[in-house]
C-alpha cells in the first residue's frame, strides 16, 4: 500500500462509508455468483447483507495497481463524502492487498441505456422527462452545492441508474475530480469521458476545461432521451444519422412539430418536448461559456425560467472558419443565474468532414 493510499484511507475513516473485509463481501455475494454487469473497470455483483440490505458490489480490476488506486480514490473521495437523492449512495468499500471493491446501494431497474435503446423495455415519455430532471438535479448538486465542486466527466445513459420506482441516480465516479471553486478551469493531460458524449474540449491536450463539460454530456444524453435512440445510427436515413444535427436543422427550420411526431410523442407532451429540445441545444453549445449552468438547466426543464433561443451548436460542421490557435477571447455567459467571466484560449478545430468522420467512428 502506498503512503498516499494509507493517508487517504485514514482520512476516509472520518467520513460515512464503512470499510468491509473481502470475506464479508464474499459471503454477502454468495461468492460473487450473481453478476449484474462488467466492463473495463471489473465487474458488479449483487449482494445481500445479514440485515436484508441489498447492495451492488463493484470489484475493481485494472492492468496496474496504480490504476486501481486512482479509480478507487476518485470514487470514494467524491461520492463517499456526499449524499443527494439523485446520486447513487456509496455504503462502503474494501481495500485489501489483492482485492479492491466498492459497495453501492442496489438499483432495481439497472441503467437508463437499456430503456432507451431496447424497444422491449421502453418506458413512457413522462417518466423519461422525470429521469432527465432528476439527472440534472444530481449534476447540479455536484457542481454547485458541494463544498468542493465535483466534475463527473462521464455523463451518459449507462451511468444513470434507476431504482425500483425509476428515480434517476447519477453513478460511476471513476473519472470524477474534485475542484477548488476558486479555480474556474482545470487542465487535463489526457482525454476523459466517452466518445459521443464527451465535450469537444476534453479531447484537446492541455486545454482549459470547466464543469461545463458535464453540461455538454447531459445535452447529448437529453437528445437520446428525446429520440429514444442512439445519437448516431447508421441504419437510419443519412439526414437522421446524427440525431443532434437533425434536431438542430428541424429547430432552425421551425419544424419541431414534425420532429416531435417522428419521435413518437403525443400532443399533451408537446410543450415539455419543445423545452427539452431547446435545453439540449443550449447544453451542447460548442463554446463552454455559452452553455448554461446545471441549476439553470433544471429550471429550464421545469419551465420556471424562459429559455433563450439556442444558437447553432454545430458551426464547426457548417463552416470552415476557425480562429488561430494563439487567439484568446473573453466571453460572458448570458444565461439567467450565471455571471461568470471565462477566458478561453481558442484552438484549431478539424474541418467539417474530419469532424463528421470523428463523430461516426466515435459513436459506433
Amino acid at each position: 500500500m502506498t503512503l498516499t493510499m494509507d493517508k487517504f484511507l485514514s482520512e476516509m475513516e472520518k467520513e460515512k462509508p464503512m470499510r468491509f473485509t473481502e470475506q464479508h463481501l464474499k459471503i454477502a455475494t454468495d461468492n460473487y455468483s450473481y453478476l449484474l454487469g462488467s466492463g473495463g473497470f471489473g465487474k458488479v455483483c449483487k449482494g445481500i447483507f445479514s440485515d436484508g440490505t441489498i447492495v451492488a458490489v463493484k470489484i475493481l480490476h485494472a492492468l496496474s495497481h496504480e490504476r486501481i488506486e486512482e479509480q478507487f480514490m476518485a470514487e470514494v473521495g467524491t461520492i463517499g463524502k456526499i449524499h443527494h437523492f439523485n446520486l447513487v449512495r456509496l455504503y462502503g468499500f474494501c481495500f485489501e492487498r489483492n482485492f479492491t471493491a466498492l459497495v453501492y446501494e442496489f438499483m432495481g431497474n439497472g441503467s437508463l441505456d437499456k430503456f432507451l435503446f431496447d424497444r422491449n423495455k421502453a418506458i413512457g415519455f413522462e417518466k423519461l422527462y422525470e429521469i432527465a430532471v432528476g439527472t440534472a438535479k444530481g449534476i447540479a448538486y455536484l457542481h454547485e452545492e458541494c463544498q468542493q465542486r465535483i466534475i463527473h466527466y462521464d455523463i451518459k445513459p449507462g451511468n444513470i441508474l434507476l431504482d425500483r420506482n425509476f428515480n434517476a441516480k447519477v453513478a460511476d465516479f471513476g473519472l470524477a475530480k474534485l475542484c477548488n471553486r476558486d479555480n474556474t478551469h482545470t487542465t487535463l493531460t489526457k482525454g476523459r469521458g466517452t466518445p459521443g458524449y464527451a465535450a469537444p474540449e476534453l479531447w484537446l491536450p492541455n486545454f482549459p476545461v470547466t464543469h461545463k463539460c458535464d453540461v455538454y454530456s447531459f445535452g447529448m444524453l437529453l437528445f437520446e432521451i428525446l429520440g429514444r435512440r442512439r445519437n448516431f445510427d447508421i441504419d437510419l436515413a443519412e439526414s437522421q444519422e446524427w440525431f443532434p444535427m437533425w434536431v438542430w436543422k428541424k429547430f432552425e427550420a421551425e419544424e419541431t412539430e414534425e420532429l416531435i411526431v417522428a419521435c413518437g410523442m403525443e400532443d399533451q407532451n408537446k410543450e415539455t418536448a419543445e423545452r427539452m429540445i431547446k435545453v439540449a441545444l443550449s447544453c451542447v453549445q460548442y463554446k463552454q461559456e455559452s452553455r448554461p449552468i446545471m441549476s439553470v438547466v433544471v429550471k429550464m426543464l421545469e419551465g420556471s425560467v424562459e429559455i433563450p433561443k439556442p444558437l447553432n451548436p454545430f458551426p464547426h460542421l457548417f463552416h470552415e472558419t476557425f480562429l488561430p490557435a494563439s487567439h484568446t477571447n473573453t466571453y460572458t455567459s448570458t444565461f439567467p443565474g450565471s455571471s461568470e467571466m471565462i477566458t478561453e484560449s481558442s484552438h484549431e478545430a478539424s474541418s467539417p468532414i474530419e469532424t463528421k468522420l470523428e463523430i461516426e467512428s466515435a459513436s459506433t
